[in-house]
């Protein structure tokens, strides 16, 4: 059996959020630490690692707890660059693979690297008769969305991005994880199942007590 690939010094971006495969993330970066690591990442078009806060704060500020993240992130890459203010990025990124940390290193100005171990992709697996409810939610939600787009115009951005998959039950689950106003432990958790019929399943629960599908 390989042994899934190892990458060092993976640059982290610990954040308040969970980043799922797939997902659509905007960052504004104003911090030290931040600013001359993604610039690095865009001129070598390479992933840096997003992985949820469990102590401390996105913005470091003196005499707080140290920080501490989760063990499983996602990586992020860059597609969309914007440095026109001085001291400012603004970038938007996709969520493509989970990761595990083997090992992680405080380095210069608070920066954290790590030596990652990366996480199989889910399979892709269709959704069950008895799920298709949340697939159907799921579709009328971004429609309703990308007409209300339509009419504010092209600068309103989904918080989702194609291509869409609503036949997969990863994907699907990974986009109402991301949609749903849940606290992040509960966000990461589902994140690092390794079922995406179970995550999906869990899914499902969270939609039904919110009296958004039946």
């Amino acid at each position: 059996m390989t042994n899934p690939p190892l990458l060092h010094s993976l640059p982290l971006f610990p954040l308040t959020a969970v980043l799922f495969p797939g997902g659509f993330l905007p960052l504004r970066i104003f911090e030290v630490r931040y600013l001359d690591m993604i610039g690095k990442c865009h001129k070598a078009s390479a992933p840096f690692g997003v992985v949820s806060l469990v102590q401390g704060s996105e913005v470091r500020k003196p005499g707080l707890a140290d920080e501490r993240f989760a063990a499983i992130g996602t990586l992020a890459l860059i597609h969309d660059f914007d440095a026109s203010q001085p001291g400012l990025m603004q970038i938007e990124c996709v969520g493509t693979q989970r990761f595990r940390i083997r090992a992680s290193e405080l380095q210069k100005y608070g920066l954290w690297t790590a030596e990652v171990e990366a996480i199989a992709d889910d399979v892709s697996l269709a959704i069950p008769e008895d799920l298709a409810h949340t697939a159907d939610a799921l579709r009328r939600l971004v429609e309703t969305l990308e007409e209300r787009r339509q009419a504010e115009g092209d600068g309103v951005r989904l918080p989702l991005l194609p291509p869409y998959r609503f036949d997969d039950c990863g994907w699907v689950a990974n986009r109402w994880c991301e949609l749903l106003p849940a606290a992040p432990e509960l966000k990461q958790r589902l994140m690092e199942l390794d079922s995406p019929l179970m995550r999906l399943e869990l899914v499902s629960d969270i939609l039904g007590r919110n009296g958004i599908t039946s």
